[in-house]
């Protein structure tokens, strides 16, 4: 009764087996699916491919998540810092202000960026905002130089400003960012560059999800003496009275570099709790796209099993269907 119905079956499934030619097969390396694999009767897409595949993807999905988790311990650490470093540069901005529209003959644009990538666009913005600082500080009678600190904003500013790079200092996070080392920093990028003003550019730390690119503006003790002579927004500052021995001069130059110091001091850690935080949301949207990825892996590996079966079963009952014949 067994081989009868297996004559049965065989007769049933006999128009499928047609001996016609095999064609091509055309298939994704990535997400092979049934109508990739051929032609009907034509063997199926190893298994062990999709099975491979879904061993990377797990594994992907697996360094995401620790660095997700590692950007998140990152974050609250410094994070305390950032909110703290904010009182430094309020009472400068109060009494020099931050004059970003000021006609200077010699620009610096310091540009604050991350060493290590998978942080989202935070460094490509701060690049974008560089070089229009730039282009719109240029002209016949102006100088713009730039002060490059990260590997990405070097890597991306060398390529087509290389001639306008004065300097570039990397691996700034590789130890605890504190005050003593970014003066440190501030100091050494005074003492090797010439400017009127000086325009860093970094990302403000909001949330988790939101930064906001930010350029702060220092100008030189003759400029903001020029400026608060001239009247307008630091008009203001000659009312106040210089005590001691030192000049005006000398006062406002102990200011600026004050000033710029504490500026840097706030702008790097800002920019260190965007980085972060972008990302902790880069290597999220990363977790649940390797998740996706997952699934449909495992959707195309059940129906590469299943197809499998059902070919063999066709040979086997083919086959005893023949014998029988």
């Amino acid at each position: 009764m067994a081989m009868a119905a297996l004559r049965r079956e065989g007769r049933r499934f006999a128009p499928l087996i047609s001996p016609r030619p095999i064609t091509a097969v055309r298939s994704s390396p990535l997400y092979p699916t049934l109508e990739d694999e051929g032609p009907l009767g034509l063997r199926h897409i190893s298994t062990q491919v999709v099975r491979n595949r879904m061993k990377s993807v797990k594994n992907i999905q697996k360094i995401t998540k620790a660095m997700k988790m590692v950007a998140a311990s990152k974050l609250r650490a410094i994070q305390t810092k950032t909110e703290n470093s904010r009182g430094l540069w309020q009472p400068f901005t109060a009494l020099l202000g931050d004059l970003p529209s000021a006609d200077v003959r010699k620009n610096v644009v310091v540009t604050i960026s991350s060493d290590k990538g998978l942080c989202g666009g935070i460094n490509s913005t701060s690049v974008k905002i560089s070089k229009g600082l730039h282009k719109l500080n240029s002209g016949p009678e102006k100088e713009t130089k730039y002060v490059i600190l990260g590997e990405k904003a070097k890597a991306q500013l060398v390529r087509d400003s290389k001639k306008d790079i004065e300097l570039i200092i990397t691996e700034l996070q590789k130890n605890p960012l504190n005050y003593t080392q970014v003066s440190v920093l501030a100091d050494e990028i005074l003492k090797n560059v010439e400017y009127d003003a000086l325009r860093i550019v970094f990302n403000k730390f909001q949330s988790v999800v939101s930064f906001v690119p930010t350029v702060s503006t220092v100008l030189s003790p003759e400029i903001v003496e020029r400026e608060a002579e001239s009247g307008g927004k630091l008009g203001d500052l000659d009312s106040y009275e210089v005590e001691g021995g030192e000049t005006k001069g000398e006062i406002l130059q102990n200011l600026a570099e004050f000033q710029f110091s504490c500026t840097m001091f706030n702008a790097v850690l800002e920019n260190a709790c965007s980085e972060q935080g972008a990302r902790m949301s880069a290597m999220d949207s990363s977790s649940r796209n390797a998740g996706d990825m997952l699934d449909r892996l495992t959707l195309t590996y059940n129906r590469t099993r299943q197809a499998s079966i059902t070919t063999e079963l066709i040979e086997i009952i083919s086959g005893a269907s023949a014998l029988e014949g």
